[in-house]
């Protein structure tokens, strides 16, 4: 057995595993991820520091003595409030928020009597926070915190200076360029969040494709060879070379059944209409079921005959398996595949519908589900079993639905 068989039987494949799937697994983040780790948020919040630090230094050229300590206590409380607001942020304490933001603009309102115009450095950094944190009011709280800037140095007489246009302009382009990177990092948050999501639905998309592979390839192939394997020993006993020729065939099967699993597993496996039919007559027949079954697939259209090849695979083994049928036939149109037997595998005595019922016609369902046709399956009167799948004429129809009558086998 190679390694590859090893671990189709073991159920793992370490082509398909994906990296995205499996967060345990250790490895450098990808790219984006670094966005919602905080490492550029750190970098900008110390940054931020520079304005309590131009602040510091407009109250040393505005005011000395006791009014400088007093204005350097309060830049000092200031950035220790910013550090708690950052902290806050970082650990997702949104309680603490509002109450510090309204502590900082407080502490703003109180150094403007020591720094001047070189106040609203601080309020550039109220404003930051305000359009990372609430980002629907930062266009208010920006356009309030640029006019404020430029009117009250003006208006404050005593101070002897103008409009404060460096201040406003600080406070314009730092706060919009935080508010920029609160919106670049919520959204690849958000990428990070979809690109997992989108991984977990791939890996759940492919188990559910093998799974269903499996079932239809396994499924027919396995009771092909019970059922040559059953013929063989019956065979033995009075036509040895016969005998001899179905185990052939056995070990045939077996070897086609195993590159089947590996096409499937890898995603590439080919099912042919006309291949089917020869499959299927060729399975009817070891099992004693006469077969009604079309000579040629040249009535259905190109795109379809990969899916009916599909239903007939799962009819006739179903047939074979269920039925007890002494007849099966296979019916062929541009859009529909009909097969039907006059076995009692469905009724009374017989094997029960709920017993019956698995993954075959439900992967059945969802193979023609997407190719926009219906399906139908049921029990006959007075016995037997239909199973009818129709496509619509004109290709493919997302709106309609996949399925039919529930009825299983």
């Amino acid at each position: 057995m190679t390694d590859r068989d090893h671990d189709l039987v073991h159920g793992s494949d370490p082509v398909h595993e994906s990296p995205a799937a499996a967060p345990g697994r250790d490895g450098p983040p990808h790219p984006v991820e670094g966005w919602g780790q905080g490492r550029r948020r750190l970098l900008l919040g110390s940054g931020m520091m520079v304005f309590p630090a131009l602040t510091a230094v407009a109250v040393n050229g505005t005011v000395s003595g006791a009014a400088a300590i007093a204005g350097y206590a309060v830049v000092v409380a200031f950035c220790l409030c910013y550090a708690l607001l950052a902290l806050a942020l970082g650990r997702g304490r949104p309680r603490w928020i509002a109450p510090l933001l309204a502590v900082m603009t407080a502490l703003f309102l109180a150094v403007l009597p020591f720094a001047h115009e070189d106040s609203f450095f601080l309020a550039t950094v109220v404003v930051s926070a305000v359009a990372i944190r609430w980002r629907g009011y930062a266009a208010r709280a920006v356009a309030a915190g640029t006019v404020a800037a430029l009117v009250v140095p003006w208006a404050v007489r005593p101070w002897h200076t103008g409009p404060g246009g460096f201040q406003a302009l600080a406070l314009l382009f730092t706060s919009l360029t935080c508010g920029a990177f609160a919106e670049i990092a919520a959204t690849n948050s958000a990428l990070v969040a979809a690109r997992a999501e989108v991984a977990r639905l791939a890996s759940e998309a492919e188990r559910n494709r093998i799974a269903r592979d499996l079932h239809d390839l396994l499924g027919h192939s396995l009771t092909a060879i019970t059922v040559k394997s059953r013929l063989a020993q019956r065979m033995a006993v009075k036509d040895l070379d016969q005998a001899v020729a179905e185990m052939a065939a056995v070990e045939t099967l077996s070897r086609q059944t195993l590159s089947d699993v590996r096409a499937a597993v890898t995603g590439y496996r080919e099912v042919t209409l006309a291949g089917e039919l020869a499959r299927g007559r060729e399975l009817l027949r070891a099992a004693g079921v006469v077969a009604d079954l079309p000579t040629a697939a040249d009535a259905v259209a190109p795109g379809e005959r990969e899916l009916f090849g599909w239903v007939l695979r799962e009819g006739i083994t179903n047939v074979v398996r269920h039925a007890r049928a002494g007849r099966c036939s296979v019916l062929l149109t541009a859009t529909t595949v009909e097969i039907r037997d006059d076995g009692t595998g469905g009724h009374g005595g017989g094997i029960s519908l709920d017993r019956t019922a698995g993954k075959g016609l439900t992967g059945l369902r969802e193979r023609v589900g997407a190719a926009g046709g219906t399906v139908e399956a049921g029990p006959l009167d007075p016995h037997g079993w239909r199973l009818l799948v129709t496509v619509p004429p004109d290709g493919p129809d997302p709106g309609r639905p996949g399925t039919g009558n529930e009825g299983t086998r």
